[in-house]
């Protein structure tokens, strides 16, 4: 950090500000101290790739320059070698992998933070992915977490106002989960399970909507979604487009208070309450920081969250006055995150990959995916109330409420699709195909 600092504050000293020169100069020196740090994931490994993972997508908050350079890591990240891979399998299956599989590829399918992916078949014919934890990826991610602790400590001692000791605490609980494969085995199965219904999909407004569900209605979050862990497909026998979601290993679990308060919150955010918005923010330890919150789980400016974000998407400029802020409140940003429920830190974390994906596909804060949100938050506070009370009036009462609701925003949605149809230039084009000019 001092040595991109360094770099950074010399190499544009001299050149006037905002001058296409200074432009030109600074995309190289982004490109430098990029390159730079992904050397360093890369020579460090494990939870190093992992932050550098997260950074390569926040493709709406990071110059260009850096969230390209970093992409590597979702899938490219260093490879261990087929003698660390059999050693590995020797040590953890008691096996040896001819004994365990009739072909097992030396090259892996791709490689992680944590893991890297081999394509096998086993003795039966099944064609698996068999993942293979980097050897000592145990032991160096112990040596990380104490780094940083040291290393957040030592900032403490020098930036009193900069509280990170929460980012420790959560490393120290989420990478054992994230190295325990059984555990990701257990959530592979119980999300399959719990998503089963889903039989789509194309990629980003859907991506969305699974993450809603998951969110909203089952409090049981994949918290890794970066472009690394999203795949799409065609499916074999229909050709219908397919989400494939890798890496089960960190999931949060929500508290069902923590659950209801997130929807009310998002309900309010939606459909412009700032009372509303307030009272829940608040509820969810943000205190007097609640349009710093707000803004944060929206990525939009606080101009933006009071006009509503579904209203209009995000423009360039929003967009360089949020890249601008996050430096300015960074004392406030580190107060909120220590303040906020150990839950909320993940659901950051997740979102600030989704929005990744998006922004890569040109459909960052669409009204339909706020939409989308808005229906399982409907259906989620519905099934809470008819849960709680045993009245068949009051729960026939509550389901049509919702249902009520639900329609209208399909005739918002509908609403919007017809503004957006630009009908004089259709109505001109029928007339024109009706009736020909004649040559």
């Amino acid at each position: 950090t001092a040595v991109i600092s360094y770099d950074y504050l010399t190499s544009l000293r001299s050149v006037p500000y905002g001058s296409e020169e200074y432009l030109a100069l600074r995309s190289k020196v982004h490109l430098r101290s990029a390159r730079r740090l992904c050397e360093l994931c890369c020579a460090n490994r494990g939870t190093f790739i992992k932050v550098g993972q997260h950074l390569g997508a926040l493709d709406y908050l990071l110059p260009e320059e850096y969230t390209s350079t970093l992409k590597v890591l979702h899938s490219q990240a260093p490879q261990s070698s087929m003698q660390e891979v059999r050693q590995v399998i020797r040590e953890d299956l008691g096996k040896e992998i001819h004994d365990l599989f009739m072909s097992f590829d030396d090259t892996p399918l791709g490689a992680a933070s944590l893991a890297q992916v081999h394509k096998a078949v086993l003795h039966d014919g099944r064609t698996v992915a068999v993942k293979v934890q980097h050897p000592k990826v145990q032991a160096q991610s112990s040596k990380d977490i104490l780094l940083m602790e040291v290393l957040v400590l030592a900032v403490k001692q020098l930036f009193p106002d900069f509280e990170f000791m929460w980012l420790v605490d959560e490393a120290k609980k989420n990478l054992p989960l994230e190295l325990d494969f059984l555990n990701e085995g257990r959530n592979a199965e119980k999300v399959a399970q719990m998503l089963k219904h889903f039989d789509f999909l194309k990629i980003s407004r859907h991506l969305g909507k699974m993450y809603s569900e998951m969110i909203f209605v089952n409090g049981f979050v994949h918290c890794d979604p970066h472009p690394g862990n999203v795949l799409v497909r065609k499916h074999p026998g229909t050709g219908k487009a397919e989400i494939i979601l890798l890496d089960h290993g960190l999931y949060q679990v929500l508290t069902e208070e923590f659950r209801l308060d997130y929807c009310h919150l998002w309900q309010s955010l939606i459909w412009t309450d700032m009372k509303r918005v307030e009272e829940y923010s608040q509820r969810l330890g943000a205190g007097d920081l609640y349009p710093l919150f707000a803004c944060m789980l929206t990525a939009r400016s606080w101009d933006s969250v009071n006009r509503g974000i579904s209203q209009a998407p995000v423009t360039a400029t929003e967009d360089a006055e949020i890249r601008n802020n996050a430096a300015n409140y960074l004392p406030q940003i580190s107060q909120l995150l220590n303040h906020v429920p150990r839950q909320m830190l993940l659901i950051f974390k997740t979102n600030d990959l989704l929005r990744g994906i998006e922004a890569a596909l040109g459909t960052r804060a669409s009204a339909s995916s706020f939409l989308n949100m808005s229906r399982c938050c409907i259906r989620a506070l519905a099934e809470h109330k008819k849960k709680n009370t045993c009245s068949f009036f009051r729960r026939t009462q509550i389901s049509f409420g919702e249902a009520f609701s639900l329609w209208q925003i399909s005739l918002h949605e509908l609403m919007l699709r017809v503004k957006g149809l630009k009908l004089p230039s259709w109505a001109m084009a029928l007339l024109c195909w009706l009736f020909p000019a004649p040559h």
